[in-house]
C-alpha cells in the first residue's frame, strides 16, 4: 500500500512552488487558511476553503459546507473520521465540494480503522427535482434539499475512496457511503470507490446527476440504490460481494423516471439478489453483466416488468444474464482494497490476440480470464498469479482453438494460487480441446458450458512446464467442482509436463477424453481424487507421486465410463490417513507399470464391479482386487524442489 501521507506532503511542497512562481496575484489559490496544522473538520463552513493535502484531517462532529461557501480537497488529501453517527461531511444546497483527486493521489475518506458503520460518509443536496418536492427535509440531520433546477450544480467529485460509512441514524436508517439528494445534473462525479460500508454505497434520491466509473465492493446492504424518481445515468459500474447478508447491487424504488445504466458488471460469490425494483421503479440497462446471484430480478411489489430494459429488450426474471464482465476492473486499479490496488495488474476478461505476461509484475486474477478461438497466453517463467478468493467467478479457461503456454522452469515455476491458498478458493485452470470424447464433437462442459470434443486426437492446446497451483476446487452446485486443471478433449500435442496440484477441495487433474498425455506430477491433499478420468481418455502418466496428509479424500486414482485403456508409469501414492487408492468404476480400466501404494485401507475398489481385467499391472491383467502387485520402487522426488515455490 502506499505510503500517502508522505506522497501528499510532496504534492503539497510542489504546489507550493508553484503557486509562489506564479506571476499574477489573481491566480494565487489560498491552501487552508484554517489556524496552522489544523486537521479539524466541524461545523460550519460559510466561506471557501482549500485542505492542505500535507494534514490528515480528522471529522470531529458534522462538517456543513453552507450555501455560497466552496470546499476544495486537493488530490492526495486522506480524511480520517471519528467513530460515530454524527460524523459526516454535508455539502447543502447552494454549497459545493470540489474533490480534484487522481489516479495517482485519490482522495481517501476513512474511519480510523475502514470498518463498515464507523461514520456517516459523505452527502450533497441539491436543488434538483425529487418526488417529495421542493425543500424537502433529509432523514439525515434535517438537511433541506430539492427545487426545480435540473441542470444545478453541487460541484466536482474526482477519483475519491470511501471506506467504512454507513452508521446508524436510528432503528429504520443508517447513513451510505455517498449520499445523493436531488443532485443536479451540473455537478460532475467520475471514479468514485466505495468500500466496506454497512449500508448502501451510494444512493440518489431524486435529482439528475450522472457518474462515471463506480466501484462498489462489500457494501452490506445496496451497493446502487435509487427513490423519489432520479433519472441520471451510470456508467461503467463494478459491484464486487464477498460477504453473506448483502441485500442487492441494485435497489430501486418508488416512481420510474428511467435512470440508465451503462456497462454494469456485478460478481457475488455468496448468490443473493443482483436487481430489485420496488413499486413503480425501472430502468434502462446496457451491458449487464451478472455472475453468481441467486436471483438476477426481483420485482418486489409486482411493479411492470416492462419498466426494465435490459439490452433492449423488457428484463426477465427467468434469465441469469450470465455474461463476460463488461467494466474492465483494470480501471479500477487506482482503487486501494483488499480485492484490488494500485500494486497489482488485474487479469479479466477474454483474450482474443497474442498476450505475454511479465514476470516482473504482480497479477490479481480477479474474474474469469478467458482465452478466445485463436488467442493465445503466455506466460513466462517465474510469473506469479495470485486469484481471488471468490470461489466459481475466478479460472483461467483455454477454449476450443486458443492455446496456453506456460513456460516455467526448474528454478522459477510458475504459481497460480489464491493469498491463503486454502481448497475451495477459487477455479483453477480448464482446456478445452478438439480430440475424441465419448461425449461426441462440440459436447458441452459443466464449467461455463464452454465447448469442447471433436475427432482430432492431435489437437494441440499448447503446453505448460513447471506449473504450481494451489487453493482450487471451487463448488460450482451440489454435484460439481472445479479441478486444479481439468482437461476437456485435450490433444496429444499438448505437452504438460511438471505440474502439481495443491490444497485443491476437488481433483488435482481431471481428463474428460482427449489423448493429452503428462510427465512428472505431484498432487498433495487434494481433498477428492489426485487424479481423475472419464469419457475414454486414453493417454498416459509418467512419474506421479501422491501424497495424502488429510483425512475424507476419495482417491489417489479415479477411473469412470468407457475404457480406452490409458497407460500409468511410475505411480507412486502414500497415505497417512488410510482411504481408497484406486477406484474403476464402470467398464474403466488402465495399463499400470510400477505402481507403489502405501498405506491405503483398500488398494483397488472395483465400484461398479466392472471386468478386474481391465486393470492390468505390469503387464498382466489383475485376477483379484486384494491382489498383492503394488509394491514398484517409489518416484524420486528428491530434485522436484519447485513444487514448494508460493506466491
Amino acid at each position: 500500500m502506499k505510503n500517502f501521507k508522505t506522497i501528499a506532503t510532496l504534492f503539497a511542497v510542489l504546489a507550493m512552488l508553484i503557486i509562489t512562481g506564479c506571476s499574477s496575484s489573481d491566480d494565487t489559490v489560498i491552501v487552508d487558511d484554517e489556524p496552522t496544522g489544523s486537521s479539524d473538520l466541524s461545523g460550519d463552513l460559510t466561506e471557501d476553503r482549500v485542505l492542505d493535502p500535507s494534514i490528515e484531517y480528522a471529522i470531529t462532529a458534522p462538517y456543513l459546507v453552507k450555501s455560497g461557501a466552496k470546499l476544495t480537497i486537493p488530490a492526495g488529501t486522506v480524511i480520517v473520521s471519528e467513530t460515530g453517527t454524527d460524523r459526516y461531511i454535508a455539502v447543502e444546497q447552494g454549497g459545493e465540494i470540489d474533490i480534484q483527486g487522481t489516479a495517482s493521489l485519490p482522495v481517501i475518506m476513512r474511519s480510523a480503522n475502514s470498518n463498515p458503520g464507523d461514520w456517516g460518509g459523505l452527502l450533497l443536496c441539491g436543488e434538483a427535482r425529487t418526488t417529495e418536492g421542493v425543500d424537502a427535509t433529509a432523514e439525515v440531520g434535517g438537511l433541506i434539499y430539492g427545487g426545480t433546477n435540473d441542470g444545478d450544480s453541487s460541484g466536482n467529485i474526482d477519483y475519491l475512496i470511501i471506506k467504512g460509512a454507513g452508521a446508524q441514524i436510528n432503528n429504520d436508517s443508517q447513513y451510505n457511503g455517498l449520499t445523493l439528494y436531488s443532485v443536479g445534473s451540473g455537478t460532475t462525479i467520475d471514479n468514485v470507490a466505495l468500500v466496506d460500508g454497512a449500508d448502501d454505497g451510494v444512493e440518489f434520491f431524486g435529482g439528475t446527476v450522472s457518474v462515471n466509473n463506480l466501484y462498489l465492493e462489500n457494501n452490506e446492504d445496496d451497493a446502487v440504490d435509487w427513490t423519489e424518481g432520479w433519472n441520471g445515468t451510470v456508467t461503467n459500474t463494478y459491484v464486487l460481494h464477498t460477504i453473506d447478508g448483502f441485500s442487492t447491487a441494485v435497489e430501486a424504488d418508488g416512481d420510474n423516471n428511467n435512470p440508465k445504466l451503462v456497462n454494469f458488471t456485478a460478481s457475488s460469490t455468496t448468490g443473493g439478489t443482483a436487481l430489485q425494483f420496488k413499486k413503480e421503479s425501472g430502468a434502462t440497462i446496457t451491458g449487464l453483466s451478472l455472475t453468481g446471484y441467486e436471483t438476477s430480478i426481483d420485482m418486489k411489489d409486482d411493479g411492470p416488468l416492462t419498466n426494465v430494459i435490459i439490452d433492449g429488450e423488457t428484463g426477465d426474471p427467468n434469465a441469469t444474464y450470465i455474461a463476460p464482465p463488461t467494466v474492465d476492473i483494470a480501471i479500477f486499479s487506482w482503487v486501494n482494497s483488499n480485492q484490488s490496488g494500485q500494486e497489482f495488474t488485474i487479469l479479466e476478461g477474454s483474450v482474443t490476440g497474442t498476450v505475454t505476461l511479465d514476470p516482473n509484475v504482480k497479477y490479481l486474477l480477479n474474474n474469469s480470464y478467458i482465452v478466445q478461438d485463436g488467442g493465445k497466453l503466455i506466460i513466462p517463467a517465474g510469473t506469479k498469479i495470485t486469484a481471488r478468493d471468490a470461489g466459481t467467478e475466478v479460472y483461467i479457461a483455454v477454449l476450443k482453438g486458443g492455446k496456453i503456454e506456460i513456460n516455467g522452469t526448474s528454478s522459477n515455476p510458475v504459481v497460480m494460487s489464491s493469498q491463503a491458498a486454502q481448497p475451495g478458493d477459487w477455479g483453477g485452470l480448464t482446456i478445452c480441446g478438439d480430440g475424441p470424447t465419448t461425449e461426441g464433437v462440440n459436447a458441452t462442459a459443466e464449467v461455463g458450458g464452454f465447448i469442447y470434443g471433436g475427432n482430432n486426437p492431435n489437437d494441440d492446446s499448447g503446453n505448460i512446464d513447471y506449473l504450481v497451483i494451489l487453493g482450487t476446487g471451487a463448488q460450482i452446485n451440489s454435484d460439481s467442482q472445479y479441478n486444479g486443471v481439468s482437461l476437456y478433449a485435450v490433444g496429444d500435442q499438448t505437452s504438460i509436463n511438471n505440474l502439481a496440484v495443491i490444497n485443491g477441495a476437488d481433483d488435482g487433474i481431471e481428463f474428460f477424453g482427449g489423448t493429452v498425455s503428462a510427465t512428472n506430477l505431484y498432487f498433495e491433499n487434494n481433498e477428492d481424487d489426485s487424479v481423475d478420468w472419464t469419457e475414454g481418455w486414453n493417454g498416459g502418466i509418467t512419474n506421479t507421486y501422491v501424497l495424502h496428509e488429510i483425512d475424507g479424500f476419495s482417491t489417489a486414482v479415479e477411473a469412470d465410463g468407457d475404457n480406452n485403456n490409458p497407460s500409468i508409469t511410475n505411480f507412486t501414492a502414500i497415505s497417512s490417513t488410510g482411504g481408497t487408492a484406486l477406484q474403476f468404476k464402470k467398464e474403466s480400466g488402465a495399463s499400470l507399470t510400477n505402481v507403489l501404494l502405501t498405506s491405503y485401507d483398500t488398494n483397488v475398489d472395483m465400484k461398479d464391479d466392472g471386468p478386474i481385467g481391465n486393470v492390468i499391472v505390469d503387464g498382466v491383467p489383475m485376477t483379484a482386487p486384494t491382489d498383492d502387485v503394488f509394491n514398484g520402487t517409489a518416484v524420486d522426488i528428491s530434485g522436484w524442489n519447485w513444487i514448494n515455490t508460493r506466491l
